[in-house]
């Protein structure tokens, strides 16, 4: 309650008015007297995902073009790698499945190095020797004879192309996983007669591939009867020409000598089969005997191409990173361009943090349209690829994750700047700058 007193000319009649006082009497609830006035703070609208995805969207579709180009570049940096990782997996799938169709059981024995350097040979008798060891199911081999194979006599005798003629026996083929291309294999009957098979590549510089022709070996007329797929096992087999034991004896001097002695064991105790299988066939020299595996040759080859896989998935990090840098250069000029723009929605009641959510998730758009679009384009070129060499085709998993999630992260830092600068604008400052 407030307590107050006026003078008024205007009293009454018979009264003094520069003593009459009129007390005036006000009242007022004690918590509206006491409480200040309450003032209403205006808030910034929440946005949703679909807004937010809305709002980065907005400067794709209003720069489709720049937008295309920015996501090829992560397009091609990705498909880059995609498609390296894929090719590589197609291939080691391809060897992986030649591996289990010819066998990894597979072991070659050869004549290594005597003591004073020289070349060392192996006993006549080393295949018997090596047939009676238990777990062994296979045993075949093949054995250098000198001579050399023309197509006619009147090739000049220094013109080897490089092609051996290699002594054999019928068990030759199925102990290294070989097949007859065209014709047939040597039997009981052929190999003691002037038949020949040749090996692919021999066949190819050859230039003989129908059954029924005459080539010249080592000063004798020999008949081709067949010829040979590659045989990835024993690449010595496809530059060679092919004769029976028998008739490389009677007519090509060889002394019967085994070259190469192949061996086939029982998957479970191929280790043991291999640690006597030098004392085995040499009883006397067993140091002058080499013992390999051909499968192993294989994995080195396939170990070796890993290397340059590493090399190529280098190169397609810098062609995604590249990219990246491709995305933040679109983002700034894009900053710089929608000042305006942000300018009114910071007048409208934008926040700093809208404004940065906004920018952030163009860039993240930007980034995944160009992940999605080069995971496709490297999925397409390994499946062409594959099917181009009769591969099949393995795209791993990882590699699409991965693709797409270094884009992701890409665009996160790509778009994080120019995110920060645009929400740093201020309202006024940004409406100017048109």
């Amino acid at each position: 309650m407030t307590d107050g007193t006026t003078n008024s000319p205007r009293a009454g009649r018979g009264s003094d008015p520069e003593t009459v006082q009129i007390r005036v009497v006000t009242t007022a609830h004690p918590a509206t007297a006491t409480a200040p006035p309450r003032r209403s703070r205006l808030r910034a609208a929440r946005l949703g995902p679909a807004d937010v995805v809305r709002l980065g969207g907005t400067g794709l579709r209003t720069r489709p073009l720049r937008a295309f180009l920015s996501a090829l570049g992560i397009a091609i940096g990705v498909a880059a790698m995609i498609a390296v990782v894929g090719i590589s997996g197609s291939g080691q799938a391809e060897v992986d499945r030649r591996l289990d169709a010819l066998g990894t059981n597979l072991l070659r024995v050869a004549p290594g190095q005597t003591a004073d350097g020289g070349k060392a040979s192996l006993p006549p008798e080393s295949v018997a020797m090596i047939r009676r060891v238990p777990p062994v199911r296979q045993v075949a081999a093949t054995g250098a004879t000198g001579a050399h194979v023309y197509r006619n006599e009147h090739i000049a005798v220094g013109r080897t192309s490089s092609l051996a003629v290699l002594a054999a026996g019928s068990d030759l083929l199925p102990a290294v996983g070989g097949h007859v291309r065209t014709g047939r294999w040597l039997d009981s009957t052929t190999e003691k007669y002037p038949a020949v098979v040749l090996g692919a590549t021999a066949a190819q510089r050859l230039d003989v591939y129908t059954p029924g022709t005459r080539v010249w070996i080592g000063g004798h007329w020999f008949s081709l009867i067949g010829v040979l797929d590659p045989v990835p096992l024993a690449p010595e087999v496809d530059g060679a020409a092919l004769v029976g034991w028998p008739v490389a004896r009677s007519q090509l001097r060889f002394d019967g000598r085994p070259s190469t002695v192949y061996v086939r064991a029982e998957d479970s105790r191929i280790a043991s089969v291999r640690a006597v299988l030098a004392a085995t066939a040499s009883p006397e020299k067993p140091g002058e005997v080499a013992i390999s595996r051909p499968s192993d040759a294989l994995a080195a080859r396939e170990a070796t191409e890993s290397t340059l896989t590493g090399l190529l998935l280098g190169l397609g990090g810098v062609a995604l990173l590249v990219g990246g840098v491709g995305v933040g250069n679109t983002m700034v000029i894009s900053v710089l361009e929608r000042r305006p723009e942000i300018g009114l929605r910071r007048a409208l009641g934008a926040t700093k943090g809208q404004i940065r959510t906004q920018f952030v998730t163009e860039s993240l758009l930007l980034s995944l349209i160009g992940g999605l679009g080069g995971t496709v384009l490297g999925t397409l070129i390994t499946a062409a690829y594959a099917l181009s060499r009769g591969w099949p085709t393995v795209v791993p998993v990882w590699a699409t994750a991965a693709g797409v999630a270094s884009t992701l992260v890409i665009g996160m830092i790509a778009g994080l700047y120019p995110a920060v600068r645009a929400s740093r604008l201020a309202p006024t400052v940004a409406l100017a700058g048109t």
